[in-house]
């Protein structure tokens, strides 16, 4: 009987602890929550497709978030038009030159029998591109990062709506898994993770180190969004007579005008940023439950009870003539294109891009710790994973400051003691993360919400 409200249990207990913080706190900062949760939600979602649903351990979740967050960039920001006119060009060809090289070895290595003559033109081909790429691509960058480097020093993107790149980020980050799956998934499983882990650490350190594409480490910042700002909620007038209205008791207690004034002032800058995360919510969830429902009807199809049939015996399913390696790329494309989607939908939250943030132990490890604690195989056992652990993330360092605060208790307030620990209690945070994580291992193996596994 427990098992069937297991589900709804523990979303209830998630909702709970989100009020808590939203009375205890603020519920700006409830709403700031609730918002990662949902993006780390999602991205558990990718992951779950295809670890959960085919058995493929990608390492490299950090590089397809950070491409979404990339695509962000190119399609919302505004084009550096003096950097085009100046080195656009030298940009283009460069470009050219690395897809018809990658093009010629790929034809060279198809077509050509003899072993030596094959060598010879790869070996030729590579040293044209690079004399090419010398002629074009280093002269280009230098002339595009020298523009005006404090605001700009880069290409920019196509001013297009930010929304837009939600859907081209799937596509980026998509094509990518595809060149990785089509080269590992036909060798053994544990290649596919060493790949994802390596062209990962790759993405982040060309967008650290190629100012000319994101800025590098300068970070880009002013994206569009697809909210009103908080300032201009605060200068409508009909924002402040929404907000007059649903304090409106409160307001008419206050007899002094000018006190008044000063409390309404307070509950607008409030409300307005409290409306802009409900509004960024709304978008996320949407986009979650669009997700959601798919990922769903996938699990239900027959194409998803084949990838579990894979995922449990491989010899067995390619005996019956189904092709792994096709179908492992499947899922795996279409898992990295959710991430992807994740990563775009962050660097719209933040409104800012920057390569330095993304980070293995938050873009990569803690998302297999929600795949892992919410259920593997399970779509809503992603998604608790998702809104849970990023809870506990964002909430574990003020929870260890009050557990020591109450333990320290006793010594003195400026105790060097007292004041080592609580400057030491931000760390208690991964010791927090890795005793959920074996708590879960230990007593629910198969996450809090498991995989339904079908008695027919």
């Amino acid at each position: 009987m427990i098992e069937k409200y297991r589900a709804p249990l523990a979303f209830l207990v998630m909702a709970l602890m989100l009020t808590i913080v939203g009375f205890g706190q603020s519920w700006s900062v409830a709403l700031g929550i609730i918002n990662l949760c949902i993006i780390s939600a999602i991205m558990a979602l990718g992951v779950n497709l295809q670890w959960g649903y085919a058995g493929l351990f990608n390492a490299g979740v950090m590089g397809f978030t950070a491409l979404g967050g990339l695509t962000a960039v190119l399609i919302s920001h505004q084009p550096i038009y003096e950097a085009w006119s100046s080195a656009g060009s030298g940009i283009l060809i460069s470009g050219f030159i690395l897809i018809s090289a990658v093009l010629g070895i790929y034809f060279v290595h198809k077509k050509i029998k003899k072993t030596l003559l094959k060598r010879i033109l790869i070996i030729s081909i590579i040293g044209l591109t690079l004399f090419g790429l010398n002629i074009f691509y280093g002269p280009s960058v230098s002339i595009i990062e020298s523009i005006n480097p404090a605001k700009t020093g880069f290409l920019g993107g196509l001013g297009l709506p930010i929304i837009v790149s939600w859907l081209v980020a799937a596509f980026v980050a998509g094509f990518v898994a595809w060149i990785i799956g089509k080269i590992t998934l036909g060798l053994r499983s544990d290649y596919l993770a060493i790949a994802t882990l390596g062209i990962s650490e790759i993405v982040i350190a060309v967008l650290k180190h190629e100012d000319w594409l994101s800025r590098g480490v300068k970070n880009v910042t002013g994206l569009d969004r697809p909210v009103p700002y908080e300032i201009e909620l605060q200068e409508s007038t009909w924002f402040i007579d929404l907000i007059a209205s649903i304090n409106a008791s409160k307001l008419q207690a206050i007899q002094v005008l000018s006190e008044r004034q000063d409390i309404l002032n307070k509950l607008v800058i409030d409300g307005s940023s409290i409306f802009v995360k409900l509004c960024y919510a709304g978008l996320f969830i949407l986009v979650l439950l669009i997700i959601y429902f798919l990922s769903h009807l996938a699990l239900q199809s027959p194409w998803g009870r084949m990838l579990r049939a894979i995922r449990d015996n491989e010899d067995a399913a390619s005996a019956m003539g189904k092709n792994i390696v096709a179908q492992h790329l499947q899922i795996f494309v279409i898992g990295s294109a959710i991430i992807g989607v994740a990563g775009a939908m962050l660097t719209t939250l933040d409104g800012q891009f920057t390569p330095g943030s993304y980070q293995p132990l938050r873009f990569t490890f803690i998302i297999w710790v929600m795949v892992i604690v919410g259920g593997s195989g399970n779509n809503l056992g992603s998604i608790f994973g998702g809104f849970f652990i990023w809870f506990m993330w964002i909430e574990a360092e003020p929870l260890s400051i009050a557990f020591i605060s109450m333990l320290t208790n006793g010594l003195d307030y400026n105790s060097p003691v007292r004041m080592h620990l609580i400057a030491s209690a931000p760390h208690l945070r991964l010791f927090i993360m890795g005793s959920i994580l074996l708590l879960a291992l230990r007593f629910m193996p198969q996450g809090v919400i498991p995989e339904k596994v079908s008695k027919e």
